[in-house]
């Protein structure tokens, strides 16, 4: 089984309390994502994430095709860091850490990203020609977002 890994990092002009509100939210998921990526939250999700919380999903991430989605917050440590792992959905293994670090006047944000794909060899053929692209636009989407609205000049 191949392990892909996705990292990005980039500086905000946030509170670390506003950081955490805004990422630690699934409601948010749609604001900083491509349109080809549509998430509707299917399960309740109270206001503060916790280590075990259940978050069941159905999107449209790959040629609009429905899918359904069950994430677990494995990791949770308010307001720095939270981990989901997928437990039913589209890979063979999903994994995405969530860190913010306070610093001068705004935050380091940090995503973590870890994925194998199902189907062996035809799952890595599929990774290469089209979920890996899919996967660098909708982080380089979420970027673009902050860009325009919270990025700190450097």
């Amino acid at each position: 089984m191949k392990i892909y890994q996705l990292f990005r990092r980039q500086v905000l002009k946030l509170t670390l309390q506003e950081a955490w509100d805004f990422f630690s939210s699934p409601y948010n998921l749609n604001t900083i994502t491509p349109d080809f990526f549509h998430v509707t939250v299917t399960s309740k999700v109270p206001e503060k994430i916790y280590a075990g919380l259940m978050i069941s999903y159905r999107m449209k991430a790959v040629f609009g095709i429905p899918m359904a989605w069950l994430s677990e917050v494995s990791h949770c440590e308010e307001p720095k860091r939270f981990v989901y792992q997928q437990r039913i959905g589209p890979f063979k293994f999903w994994s995405h850490e969530v860190c913010l670090t306070e610093q001068d006047q705004g935050i380091i944000l940090e995503d973590i990203m870890f994925y194998a794909m199902p189907l062996g060899w035809l799952g890595e053929f599929i990774n290469s020609v089209l979920i890996a692209n899919k996967l660098e636009q909708i982080f380089d989407t979420r970027r673009d977002y902050f860009q325009n609205k919270w990025v700190m000049n450097q």
